[in-house]
């Protein structure tokens, strides 16, 4: 299958009393176009789950694919172009570079992967627009707002266009009205792109744009509901977030 899978995924981690399951036995697929929401209590396992799709993180057991190729088995090389290239990842914590204009902290994974700095700024600025920041553009993140902080990290997980989206509480730094405008904006860019997305989250509003909603307790996965895809959602995303 392509798109992401996991199968019986296992990961635990040795504390000073006891081993924490963190993920046990999580099977899991996302499609290309589908985003699937994920809910949990804190402590649950989702950071760590999205550690482990994404390859920063090595299964103790089972097996993580993306389009059918399991992820140990990729080279070095090859494991840095798939998080350079396929994976777009959201984190809880914005991480920009201090002094560093927007469209620049917005361009880092191009840049990285060579492409020039003209048009690197160019798709930055671009991905800047749509989450409501192109009057933002030359700012650095000590004059940018914590909500536009995390807008800005939202723009470069998503500037290389990845295949796969991964978002640690994309909306949580935002506002009820700027993150329902996100998820909007990820829902359509999975249904007009074909990007699979796995979004953790505690917002609510995020069953509402979720193709699926899969709750994780004591690392544990299962299905909530299929939530019903709105015909309004793609159009909605193809405008800037004002």
């Amino acid at each position: 299958m392509s798109g992401l899978e996991l199968r019986d995924v296992v990961k635990h981690y040795r504390g000073p009393e006891e081993v924490v399951r963190a993920v046990d036995g999580v099977s899991l697929r996302v499609a290309p176009g589908e985003l699937v929401a994920l809910y949990g209590p804190s402590g649950s396992g989702k950071t760590t789950l999205l550690l482990l799709a994404a390859g920063i993180e090595r299964p103790d057991a089972g097996e993580v694919r993306f389009d059918g190729r399991p992820l140990h088995a990729l080279s070095p090389a090859e494991h840095t172009r798939h998080q350079r290239r396929s994976i777009g990842f959201v984190t809880q914590e914005p991480h920009l570079l201090p002094g560093v204009p927007a469209v620049e902290n917005a361009a880092l994974k191009l840049l990285a992967d060579r492409v020039s700095l003209r048009d690197a700024r160019r798709r930055a600025g671009s991905w800047l627009e749509r989450v409501g920041l192109g009057h933002r553009l030359h700012h650095d993140p000590g004059r940018l707002s914590g909500g536009e902080r995390q807008r800005v990290a939202i723009a470069r997980a998503l500037v290389n266009e990845p295949a796969l989206i991964l978002a640690d509480e994309p909306t949580g730094n935002l506002d009820s009205r700027r993150g329902g405008e996100v998820l909007e904006l990820l829902a359509g860019i999975c249904r007009e792109r074909g990007a699979g997305a796995l979004l953790v989250t505690h917002d609510a509003q995020a069953a509402e744009v979720a193709d699926r909603v899969l709750v994780l307790r004591d690392g544990r996965c299962e299905d909530s509901h299929a939530a019903a895809p709105r015909a309004a959602t793609a159009a909605a995303a193809t405008g800037p977030l004002r």
